[in-house]
């Protein structure tokens, strides 16, 4: 099949929510990021169509817009098949009987098609189910009837049209891709919107029972996972990072059902992807190497692009500069006269990290720093923590907290008033962070986690290009490093504004113009770069440079090896492949020694042992000493040396109970004032890892010496 490729493309975007084009409809971020796009794939000349649930809201749609009810009805019965685990008090299987019709709003060149049936117009007020009816409640199956709707209303309604179609967050649209895999006229491209954890899986008798309603081949079964006992300390750990879960054999993971399907894999920025490929420098790094979904990730890479995200029009077109700074501080009670910190996300305290951004202002304006804090942390129900209003009491006239949705006037005003923005997100868990490129956009200076999803503000470069402050990423709760170095951060942010004003005018320029590129009208040329070759039938390849990134020396293309050496010995020195090394020729002492040194910073103790064992004359022996002598018995427990170790923990796995349920017991060590860590030796014959935070950040693992 041949098409043109620069013919007006059909693009559908399809997700559970997206009534961004409506504010009184509009739940999450996702639905603006979809309204942005498709806004700006009409203005480029494409059709555009979004598909969505009704929500039970057409009645409301109706007093504000011109709702057509279209001649579409699906009436069907949906078989859900309930894992007995979970749905103790149902049947193995509940018929639902279905009646579907559709409505269509065109707005600004773009046409929104609302599916309404009995199930998705429940919960007209929130929209999502919430976690409790998990068990419970039917009304849990909402996002998955959708799923089936969409797939049908997809065949009923564009069947002979040729469309992308375009569809978000694997979890909430996990049976389009193999459903729709068989038809030549439609490509699926799947957007990774959050970093949810890569492991999650569905119930796999549920799946198969759908797929086979919708016609589609079932999936393939998968490789089997760990082998029982296998890395417990490891798997265990796991529940604390909110990077993996462990389910029971009949599960399937949604990454792998959409990766294999899907024609592109898209992601919001280059960090986004890059960290959900590898989990680099986290403690899921290691076990998530170890399992298959690792080898479904490298199968599919070819796949993924970059079709990025932006800020609105509506915000860029403000002027900050018009912004009465002086009036908006004065009106909240704090001194126009100090630099002031600006914060504003939702309330999400581990994955915000304002638990630790709470109790780093709190040190710091008890030191003395002369500074104000202006602290959104929105949600409908108020600040659950006393902390966090006894802090703001404390601090008065310092710090301001509140956490109403407001006007985006008021946003504006609050970032345009701020010398400073503040994001200390935890677990990797932000894919853009549209709120930092905000604030950034009025002139804010960013203090932000080093975070690999926010890198292209480029906070934490190490050059020329740099537009503010970073800490190390977090993958703990209540983390004491995040608040050491936060408050570190502010001290620095306002000596810089007092001392050194040019710097910090040249920072806020550099910080307004990173974020001010950011436009959708670019991220629409991303996506259609992509679309107009699947539109035209062209596969995406391979790339070496993604392997390289990765340490992906097994699917290196061999011309690379010959073409670009010194490249691949650079990524295999800094993966720690002794085999890819060895494979460009012989390994001399020097390249060992480099080796050594590489391994030894990211605390990859096992490739440091494999050198001196090979290339014992090339590394100094007071190295291989240190080497050995890094974990030794100390009295009556254990003692650990490592000079960029911050924190040292000990990881003991705990027996598992029903369900194969376990958790780790995980005591931190002391650290002495000679810089080496103590603590009580685990019990013999457990699985006992110790697990290392880094001077950089980088988390990883060792193993525990006796002796």
């Amino acid at each position: 099949m041949s098409h043109v490729t620069d013919e007006p493309l059909h693009v559908i975007e399809t997700y559970f929510e997206c009534c961004g084009f409506d504010h009184t409809f509009l739940q999450g971020g996702t639905s603006v990021y979809l309204w942005n796009l498709s806004r700006a794939f009409a203005r480029k000349g494409h059709r555009v169509s979004i598909v969505t649930p009704a929500h039970g809201r057409l009645d409301d749609l109706r007093r504000r817009h011109t709702v057509e009810d279209l001649p579409y009805e699906d009436s069907y019965t949906l078989p859900l098949v309930l894992d007995p685990e979970v749905w103790r008090d149902f049947p193995a299987e509940v018929d639902v009987p279905l009646r579907t019709t559709a409505h269509r709003i065109r707005l600004e060149g773009v046409d929104l098609y609302f599916l309404s049936n009995d199930h998705l117009d429940r919960l007209p007020d929130t929209f999502y189910p919430p976690y409790s009816a998990k068990g419970r409640d039917l009304t849990f199956f909402k996002p998955l009837v959708f799923q089936v709707d969409s797939v049908r209303f997809l065949r009923g309604w564009f069947g002979g049209e040729r469309a992308i179609v375009h569809a978000h967050e694997p979890y909430y649209h996990y049976l389009l891709p193999p459903a729709l895999s068989g038809d030549p006229l439609k490509s699926v491209v799947t957007t990774v919107q959050s970093n949810m954890p890569i492991t999650k899986k569905v119930y796999g008798p549920e799946v198969r029972r759908l797929l086979a309603l919708l016609g589609a081949a079932p999936p393939a079964d998968e490789e089997p996972s760990l082998p029982a006992g296998e890395r417990e300390a490891q798997r265990q750990y796991q529940t604390r990072t909110h990077l993996h879960y462990e389910y029971p054999a009949d599960h399937l993971t949604v990454y792998g059902l959409v990766a294999d399907h899907s024609d592109g894999i898209d992601f919001l920025c280059p960090g986004q992807r890059d960290f959900y490929n590898g989990f680099r420098d986290t403690p899921f790094e290691e076990l998530f190497a170890a399992l298959p979904i690792s080898r479904t990730v490298r199968r599919n890479a070819h796949k993924q692009f970059v079709g990025g995200c932006a800020i609105s029009d509506g915000w860029l077109a403000r002027d900050p500069d018009g912004v009465d700074r002086d009036g908006v501080l004065s009106g909240l009670g704090l001194d126009p006269s100090l630099p002031t910190f600006f914060h504003n996300a939702r309330y999400a305290v581990h994955h915000k990290g304002q638990v630790e951004l709470v109790r780093a202002i709190d040190r710091v304006l008890t030191d003395g720093l002369a500074a104000n804090f202006v602290l959104r942390c929105i949600t409908g129900t108020g600040i659950d923590d006393p902390y966090f209003h006894e802090v703001a009491e404390r601090h008065k006239g310092r710090v301001h907290l509140e956490w109403e949705r407001v006007d985006e006037s008021r946003v504006f005003a609050y970032a345009a008033s701020a010398d400073f923005c503040v994001f200390p997100s935890k677990f990797e868990m932000d894919t853009f962070l549209i709120a930092q490129g905000e604030a950034m956009a009025c002139g804010a200076v960013p203090v932000a986690t080093a975070q690999w999803g926010t890198a292209h503000f480029r906070h934490a470069a190490e050059d020329a290009t740099r537009t503010g402050f970073s800490v190390n990423r977090s993958f703990a709760e209540d983390d004491a490093l995040l608040v050491d170095g936060l408050a570190d951060r502010f001290h620095r942010a306002v000596r810089l504004f007092h001392d050194e004003p040019d710097e910090y005018r040249a920072l806020s320029a550099r910080a307004r113009q990173v974020a001010r590129s950011f436009t959708w009208d670019h991220c629409a040329d991303l996506h259609l770069e992509v679309f107009r070759d699947l539109w035209r039938g062209t596969a995406p390849r391979p790339t070496a440079d993604t392997a390289l990134r990765h340490g992906w020396f097994d699917v290196l293309p061999s011309r690379t090896w010959q073409e670009r050496p010194q490249e691949v010995l650079d990524a295999a020195v800094a993966a720690g492949d002794l085999a890819a090394v060895e494979r460009l020729g012989p390994v001399t002492p020097p390249l060992a020694l480099r080796l050594f040194d590489a391994a030894w910073e990211r605390a990859d103790f096992a490739v440091c042992e494999a050198v001196a064992e090979r290339w014992p004359d090339a590394i100094p022996p007071e190295r291989v000493a240190l080497l050995g002598d890094r974990c030794a018995p100390h009295g009556d427990g254990l003692r650990y040396r490592l000079a960029h170790a911050e924190r040292v923990e000990l990881v003991v796995p705990g027996p598992r109970g029903p369900g194969g349920r376990a958790e780790a017991e995980v005591t931190e060590w002391t650290r002495g004032e000679t810089g080496e860590f103590r603590g009580a030796a685990p019990p013999a014959g457990t699985d006992a890892r110790l697990l290392l935070t880094l001077s950089n950040g980088r988390i990883a693992w060792d193993e525990v010496r006796h002796g």
